[in-house]
């Protein structure tokens, strides 16, 4: 297909593809789906080989959030019956990594609820970053805090913080339909903070929300421009007690399409599998390992995901293997100094005395 050659040629240079050809990814048939994702696959493997970066999300503060993003299951106003609590002590928090960095996670992934965090709240994660790192020298701490404030990606960074999370979700044009209570632009603007800071940005999309087409292209390529070097793919988990709680839109095969549409797009960055993976692409998880070169290990925020050692064991079965701490995720170009009941609610984990999917 003249399609995927052009764009297994334009990922193995860098060269950014049209929205046209994007979009025709999006388009393929069934009949075509094993060979897109096998040149998703080349570009994949060019830039990143057979590795797979495991991540581990530790949920800091759950629930009670004062913003309305309608795909969210700790938005206001929100009933869906997750775990609700405040904010985790450092050691706490560190015993919630533990789980995750045994089973191999590279990454950790400090998330908290809200809008966006006081200086206060940067004071307390600085000190779970601190924790953390005391006993974990070499592992990579990624926060996720919401809107940042002028000067709190600055401290984020000093206390020891890699990596900033925060996603574009979807395209400008339709972010209106899921948030009002903060915009499009917003979001821009805190990643540019991070990266402005020094820290590594993390920044995604989540598919399944009634979007079109357009809108997923739109999304990949405003991501393209701020040039994450982390970019999460999350599909809705359609949470009951939330507005898109019926917007089950997704096939497996969808899914992959859309992976390999932001593969091209983003060919050198992490794409990452993330949130609503098992629900969505089921059996077919392990071809997504052949575009998506970074997975989350176990539980989601409030959602509870697949077993970790199930995780490690479609890796291997797949024919990939769990990146190590001693290897540097991104091409050398990339690195250097910067400025339906098939939902399970998370009830284990941080928070709570059971121990957690890891």
């Amino acid at each position: 297909m003249d399609l995927l050659n052009t764009l297994v040629r334009k990922g193995l240079s860098r060269e950014l593809p049209t929205r046209e050809e994007a979009r025709a990814v999006l388009e393929t048939s069934d009949e075509d789906l094993l060979d897109v994702v096998a040149a998703g696959g080349k570009v994949r493997r060019h830039w990143f080989g057979r590795r797979v970066k495991l991540n581990y999300l530790v949920n800091l503060k759950s629930g009670l959030c004062p913003e309305d993003c309608s795909y969210c299951s700790q938005r206001l106003g929100s009933k869906a019956e997750i775990l609700k609590y405040t904010w985790l002590k450092p050691d706490e928090a560190t015993s919630a990594a533990e789980a995750g960095l045994k089973g191999g996670a590279k990454r950790v992934c400090l998330v908290a609820s809200g809008r966006g965090p006081t200086d206060r709240d940067v004071d307390r994660v600085s000190q779970t970053i601190s924790a953390i790192k005391e006993q974990h020298e070499d592992v990579e701490i990624c926060a996720c805090l919401g809107l940042l404030s002028e000067g709190q990606a600055d401290r984020l960074r000093e206390a020891g913080a890699d990596a900033y999370n925060h996603n574009l979700n979807t395209s400008e044009a339709t972010y209106g339909d899921i948030c009002t209570t903060h915009d499009f632009s917003d979001r821009q603007e805190t990643v540019r903070q991070a990266q402005g800071a020094g820290l590594s940005a993390c920044s995604g999309l989540i598919a399944g929300m009634g979007e079109r087409d357009e809108d997923l292209v739109d999304v990949a390529f405003a991501l393209r421009e701020l040039n994450p070097d982390s970019v999460p793919v999350n599909f809705l988990i359609p949470f009951e007690g939330t507005p898109l709680a019926d917007e089950w839109n997704l096939s497996p095969q969808r899914a992959l399409r859309i992976l390999a549409m932001v593969r091209f797009v983003h060919p050198d960055a992490e794409v990452r599998l993330a949130a609503g993976r098992e629900v969505h692409l089921r059996s077919l998880q392990p071809l997504a390992l052949h575009l998506a070169n970074s997975i989350f290990l176990g539980d989601y925020l409030t959602s509870e995901g697949q077993a970790g050692q199930s995780d490690l064991d479609m890796i291997a079965d797949a024919g990939f293997e769990v990146e190590g701490a001693e290897t540097t995720t991104l091409p050398e170009h990339r690195t250097g100094d910067r400025n339906p009941d098939l939902v399970a609610v998370r009830r284990r984990g941080a928070g709570t005395a059971l121990p957690p999917n890891a």
